[in-house]
C-alpha cells in the first residue's frame, strides 16, 4: 500500500537528468530543490528520515526535489560503506535505493560494522540484487569517490554536522522542526 500511495504521489527515486550522481526523491525536474545531506548511521537522521516519509513526501513529492547527499562522519565505522552500497543499489534501482536508506536507518540501533556486511547480503537477497555486487560495493573505490564528492561538497559549505538541509538558501542543522521545512519549502515555492 505504502508503494503505491507513492507511485501516485510521484514520490519515488528517479535520476535527475543528466545527473547520475543525485539521488533524488520526490520530482527530479522540480524548480525547488532540497539538499539534505545524511549519514546513514546517524539517529539524528533517522528522525529526519522519518519526517521525511510521513510528512514531507506526501505534502511536497510532486513539487520538490529531495536530493540525498552523504556525509558519514569519521566516528562512525560503516556509515561511508553503506554509504558506497547505497550509491551501488541506486545505480541498479534508484528507487530500491530509498528503501535501502530507510530501511538501514530504521535499523542503525542493531548494526556493527561486523555485522554490515551480512545485513546487505540479506537485504540483497530479499530484493533481487546480486550478492556479489553488493559485497563488492562495500569498498568500491568508485563509489568512494561519488561518496567523497559529497564529503567535498559539505566540507565547501562548512558542513560539521548532520543531517544538514538546504532549502533556497536557508540551512538547517542538526536539530530539525517540520514546521521550519515546511516554512521554508512553502516559501520557496512561491517564488
Amino acid at each position: 500500500m505504502r508503494t503505491l500511495t507513492l507511485l501516485l504521489l510521484g514520490v519515488l527515486a528517479v535520476p535527475a537528468p543528466g545527473a547520475t550522481n543525485d539521488v533524488i526523491e520526490g520530482n527530479p525536474s522540480a524548480a525547488v530543490k532540497v539538499t539534505i545531506f545524511e549519514d546513514l548511521q546517524c539517529g539524528y537522521c533517522q528522525t529526519l528520515r522519518t519526517m521525511l516519509d510521513e510528512k514531507l513526501l506526501p505534502r511536497y513529492g510532486t513539487q520538490v526535489a529531495f536530493i540525498h547527499r552523504d556525509l558519514p562522519l569519521g566516528r562512525h565505522d560503516w556509515a561511508r560503506s553503506a554509504a558506497m552500497v547505497a550509491r551501488w543499489i541506486y545505480e541498479q534501482n534508484p528507487n530500491l535505493s530509498i528503501v535501502f536508506r530507510r530501511e538501514l536507518l530504521s535499523e542503525q540501533e542493531h548494526i556493527t560494522k561486523a555485522s554490515l556486511k551480512p545485513w546487505v547480503v540479506e537485504f540483497a537477497a530479499r530484493n533481487k540484487l546480486s550478492e556479489q555486487g553488493i559485497t563488492a560495493a562495500l569498498d568500491d573505490p568508485r563509489l568512494g569517490i561519488t561518496v567523497d564528492q559529497d564529503l567535498q561538497l559539505a566540507t565547501t559549505r562548512g558542513i560539521k554536522k548532520i543531517p544538514a538541509v538546504y532549502i533556497a538558501g536557508q540551512s538547517f542543522i542538526e536539530t530539525i522542526v517540520y514546521d521550519d521545512l515546511a516554512k521554508a519549502i512553502d516559501q520557496a515555492l512561491a517564488r
